[in-house]
């Protein structure tokens, strides 16, 4: 397995067109011709990012993703002073079902009717270090429970705290507070596929 670290603005897998080539799967199979994608980011998500050596490890990390035996942990800044009621550990539930908005794709949305059970962890960061914006906002650690599109980004939204420079789910004002999506995937638990021994990983928010 390889676990990499994706730099804002790189697609994680192909997109349509020629010019859509270049992506973080792609410049790992130049290097292991037998990387093979097991999950991705939104191209304006940074952070890490694990791939499989080989169909059987593919096929193993994939059920461990399933089975929820992988742990992953993002840092966000978002709009608006957001307050921590403290439930568990500092840990906050959204559990909201979210759904393609087909008719405005790429975008998701929060339906009862048509979502899929989604739910995210949140917490706010141990660190509120200031970041090149001004306005009021929030650091805060996301745990995803479940995997929707847009997820996080939609969640955020709807408790009516977008993240900071989100093309798709922030206002004009809020998208101009950063120069990229302030969503960085910094942390990644898992069990190694041969012999289960845990693991972790770590990439230091770089905003």
């Amino acid at each position: 397995m390889i676990v990499l670290d994706k730099p804002a603005g790189l697609l994680a897998v192909p997109g349509r067109g020629p010019d859509k080539q270049d992506c973080l799967s792609a410049r790992a199979q130049a290097r292991w011709p037998d990387a093979l994608v097991v999950h991705r980011l939104d191209m304006s998500t940074s952070g890490l990012v694990v791939m499989a050596r080989g169909l059987d490890v593919q096929r193993i990390l994939g059920r461990a993703f399933e089975t929820r035996q992988v742990h992953k942990r993002y840092t966000a800044v978002v709009a608006g002073a957001l307050a921590n009621p403290q439930h568990d550990n500092g840990w906050n539930t959204i559990d909201l079902p979210i759904t393609v908005d087909w008719p405005n794709r790429p975008r998701s949305i929060v339906s009862a009717e048509l979502g899929k059970p989604s739910v995210t962890r949140w917490r706010l960061a141990d660190t509120q270090s200031p970041t090149a914006h001004t306005g009021i906002t929030t650091r805060v650690e996301l745990e995803p429970v479940t995997g929707r599109t847009h997820q996080l980004r939609v969640h955020l939204q709807a408790i009516g705290h977008p993240i900071l420079g989100d093309a798709l789910y922030a206002s004009p004002e809020q998208q101009a507070m950063a120069g990229r999506l302030l969503l960085h995937a910094h942390s990644l638990a898992l069990p190694h596929p041969l012999h289960g021994t845990p693991m972790s990983f770590h990439s230091p928010c770089p905003f």
